[in-house]
């Protein structure tokens, strides 16, 4: 893509949500301090149930005993948005960029995130769009090779969650699709505070299994260009490989366009 800015492309393969959210911070405080380059980490939790810093409590429907009981982690976090699942399954992006000086627009970022789950949707056969008062991407179980927009949808279901924070104009948190997640385990929640409105995959909307998230996480890179406007590496398979490693890696280089960034922001 020419004139965009480069971006490292990582798959961190199937981990805890702590170790992951750890190592976000990390690289948001070097990113911030001008100090490493942008990269798009790319996950596969463990089960997990986050909180954003304006959840209702009340929207974990199961006790934290159950949810342990059931293998399930309960996570406070500091992203926006209300309660969701992370799981096997889901494909989960955490983009650590820096959006100084020219690219400093929530809704610009909240809308690529957005893009970037709509193009790979497509890319496994399902159409899907954001819904205006509702925060996510969006199908229709009833026509899912097709999406018009919500007034000509039989129904909607979710299919891919959004939550960001934004430190100084640096991104963490970020995007969530379902692949072939299992979607009783949206029962323990009432996710992102939606009732009206259920929650679907990839894989329940095809009747079909997609790839596995590996698979789809190694080949999006293209999709994540696009959609967030980056030259994105090409991808680099850190499954197994230690976190500690990666930080030390990431954090030691200079930022990805050659210019090291005021830290200062809104």
């Amino acid at each position: 893509m020419s004139g965009a800015r480069s971006a490292r492309l990582v798959w961190l393969g199937r981990r805890r949500y702590g170790p992951v959210h750890a190592l976000q911070q990390e690289l948001v405080a070097a990113r911030g301090a001008g100090r490493g380059e942008d990269v798009v980490l790319l996950v596969e939790h463990e089960p997990v149930v986050t909180l954003g810093r304006h959840a209702d409590a009340r929207h974990v429907l199961a006790p934290e005993a159950l949810l342990t009981a059931a293998g399930v982690e309960l996570v406070e976090t500091e992203r926006g948005g209300d309660v969701t699942y992370h799981g096997p399954g889901q494909l989960v992006g955490y983009p650590i960029l820096d959006l100084k000086p020219d690219r400093c627009d929530v809704r610009r970022y909240v809308r690529g995130l957005a893009e970037v789950m709509i193009l790979l949707a497509r890319e496994h056969g399902v159409e899907a769009g954001v819904v205006d008062g509702l925060v996510g991407v969006w199908a229709d179980p009833a026509s899912p090779g097709q999406w018009a927009g919500a007034p000509w949808a039989a129904s909607l279901v979710k299919i891919g969650a959004i939550g960001v924070r934004l430190v100084r104009w640096v991104t963490m948190h970020g995007f969530a699709l379902n692949l072939s997640t299992d979607l009783a385990a949206f029962g323990l929640i009432v996710p992102c505070g939606i009732t009206a409105h259920g929650v679907g995959s990839v894989a329940s909307l095809t009747g079909s299994a997609p790839p596995s998230v590996r698979e789809v996480a190694l080949g999006s890179g293209p999709a994540l260009g696009r959609a967030l406007e980056l030259e994105m590496g090409a991808p680099e398979d850190w499954a197994g490989r230690p976190l500690d490693e990666l930080a030390r890696l990431v954090t030691a280089r200079a930022p990805a366009d050659g210019a090291e960034l005021s830290a200062s922001g809104g």
